[in-house]
């Protein structure tokens, strides 16, 4: 399970700031700093960008590409300023992302085979209403990647994430699980395997308790392990979160084990 960092987001003070002045400095730093914690890509998460997307999200690109050349998720819902970022990125890219909602799917998608790179796709009803169970997200699967066949974009493009709902929710729990299924799942249904990511956070949305939220974090990351998840969207500064996820990967691999391969704690 390879572990991208969640931490570039706009919501950020001091990254709303580095926009404004376009000063690349507060970027890169945290850029540095996922980078040391071994993070195996970076989400750039720069929101819709209204007022100029091409222009601001250049900046991005250029300012993350100055420090690392490690893949980037590029991490917005505005069509001009992802394909600003397509064009001006040197780094392996995956776009994220694409549903069912037609805007998506006229304007996102697309992109992915003009751009021959990956992209997201999320299982999510054309209004963006989260499926309440496991036959609902495997409808939309395959919706999603007859779309994609009929856009010209390969199946082996596409990497599934099935929505991760937050535990407030009434159903929280009963739909943590069956995410699990869905993800163990999909490639007997497929028949194909079928690549998936999530994003962990949104578990724990709304949790006011920094050491339960992390708890929660923790024991649910090595039970998307032991389900086959192949990409972990996290807060990749959170030693405890990550440590949990390094260890549940070394549980799910069919190799010899040694203790040097756990991580520190």
């Amino acid at each position: 399970m390879k572990l991208i960092a969640d931490n570039l987001r706009i919501t950020k003070k001091d990254i709303q700031e580095a926009l404004r002045l376009h000063d690349p400095e507060p970027v890169q730093s945290l850029v540095k700093k996922c980078m040391e914690k071994g993070a195996w890509a970076i989400d750039v998460n720069t929101g819709p960008l209204c007022k100029s997307p091409e222009e601001d999200m250049g900046f991005f690109i250029r300012a993350v590409e100055g420090v690392t050349d490690l893949p980037l998720l590029i991490d917005t819902s505005n069509h001009a300023a992802m394909r600003a970022g397509l064009e001006a990125a040197k780094n392996r890219v995956l776009i994220n992302g694409f549903s069912l909602e037609p805007r998506k799917l006229e304007k996102m998608l697309p992109l992915a085979g003009k751009y021959d790179a990956d992209i997201i796709g999320f299982l999510l009803y054309p209004d963006s209403r989260v499926p309440k169970d496991e036959a609902g997200r495997f409808e939309i699967a395959l919706e999603l990647f007859e779309k994609a066949e009929a856009a010209g974009v390969s199946k082996e493009r596409i990497i599934i994430d099935p929505v991760v709902p937050p535990l407030a929710w009434e159903n929280g729990i009963v739909q943590a699980r069956a995410v699990l299924n869905v993800i163990r799942a999909l490639p007997d249904l497929l028949g194909f395997n079928v690549r998936t990511i999530c994003g962990l956070s949104n578990l724990t949305a709304g949790a006011g308790d920094k050491v339960k939220k992390t708890l929660m974090e923790q024991s649910y990351v090595a039970m998307l392990a032991g389900a086959g998840l192949d990409y972990a969207l996290l807060d990749i500064l959170n030693r405890r979160t990550v440590s949990a996820a390094r260890t549940a990967g070394i549980l799910s691999k069919e190799e010899i084990f040694s203790w040097g391969m756990v991580p520190g704690v």
